[in-house]
């Protein structure tokens, strides 16, 4: 039985009750509506194609984000960057908006108003692919009937690989104004990113158990993939990390800083300021020290066991080979390792 009525606020209320399935109402603002709305309810009812969409009606995406970062985030490893997206997420206003009304086209606006205000491509794929993954939560585990509109729309193309390195004199300059840090341990830690290629991540959170002196090797347990590896030290590198002091109370090398420290990249900041560089990150640190492996003649599958890149189109980020020399290879011209001197 189906009923449509006027409220006192002036809206049509329209109701759905069959014998099989749950009440089912919906308000209007004209009768019309409510009478289109019951007919389409109740045919679906009848071909037995009916699904109760009153939860994907009744959960803002708000809520849906709230649930989210309370049972999926915490299992995450980049929960921390996550937690931040979240929160930015619920200050906008399609986190009051049920999950069943919001549409491709509003993701869309949101799109094209974040690329406005110069907001990174990679940066804004991570926050639509947050709200994708919610609907998907939704939908496969909390039992929602939802549609991801996230999907039906265009994504931006990330395209913010750098491939600054060190030129001239830097690297003196930098390890100088390093050296110079009201923080003993600026300039181990970037001599240490030179060396081993690792995250910044991987060393803030690298702890003495994980060096094995003795053996020259690091293992990174708990790395950005996933995926354990083994890192080679250098003379240089056993140098530093046999300068670094311990602390007694904490285990990691780096214990000044949090794992994730924006006073670490404050006080590398201010040392590329002195240095007077210009426009260097600490994550170039890392390109300079995978460019660094190829030049001492490590191939790609050599160089990859130390940087953790799980691909070569990961690699190629940094290093961009000559189509020729992988001609020159399948035919059998040369057997030598891949060195920096092919990167194009």
């Amino acid at each position: 039985m189906a009923t449509v009525r006027k409220l006192s606020s002036g809206k049509w209320n329209a109701q759905v009750r069959r014998k099989g399935h749950p009440s089912i109402s919906k308000s209007f603002t004209y009768e019309k509506d409510a009478h289109v709305w019951v007919r389409s309810i109740e045919s679906d009812m009848d071909r037995g194609s009916y699904v109760n969409r009153s939860s994907a009606d009744n959960t803002t995406l708000g809520e849906a984000l709230i649930r989210y970062r309370d049972e999926i985030t915490p299992k995450k490893k980049g929960k921390d960057q996550e937690l931040r997206r979240i929160s930015q997420w619920l200050k906008h206003p399609l986190a009051k908006r049920s999950l069943s009304s919001l549409k491709g086209k509003d993701f869309a606006k949101h799109r094209d108003d974040r690329l406005l205000k110069r907001c990174s491509a990679g940066t804004l794929r991570l926050e639509l692919a947050l709200i994708s993954h919610v609907y998907t939560i939704a939908l496969k585990e909390w039992g929602i009937p939802v549609t991801n509109p996230v999907s039906l729309i265009r994504k931006p193309t990330a395209n913010n690989a750098r491939t600054r390195r060190l030129e001239d004199d830097e690297e003196d300059r930098l390890l100088n104004a390093c050296r110079l840090s009201k923080n003993i341990l600026l300039y181990p830690i970037v001599v240490l990113a030179i060396e081993t290629a690792m995250r910044l991540s991987e060393l803030l959170n690298m702890e003495w158990t994980d060096i094995d002196i003795k053996k020259r090797i690091i293992v990174l347990s708990d790395t950005k993939n996933g995926t354990a590896r083994t890192i080679p030290l250098s003379l240089r590198a056993i140098e530093v990390l046999s300068s670094i002091p311990k602390h007694i109370a904490d285990r990691r090398v780096f214990y000044k800083w949090k794992p994730r420290s924006d006073a670490m990249n404050g006080a590398f900041k201010t040392a590329v300021k002195k240095a007077g560089m210009d426009n260097f990150h600490f994550h170039d640190l890392r390109h300079e020290a995978t460019s660094r492996l190829f030049e001492l003649g490590m191939n790609v599958i050599e160089t990859s066991a130390v940087t953790g890149h799980k691909s070569l189109q990961m690699l190629r980020r940094y290093t961009h080979i000559s189509p020729n020399v992988l001609i020159n290879k399948l035919d059998g011209q040369s057997d030598r390792p891949l060195r920096y001197s092919d990167i194009g």
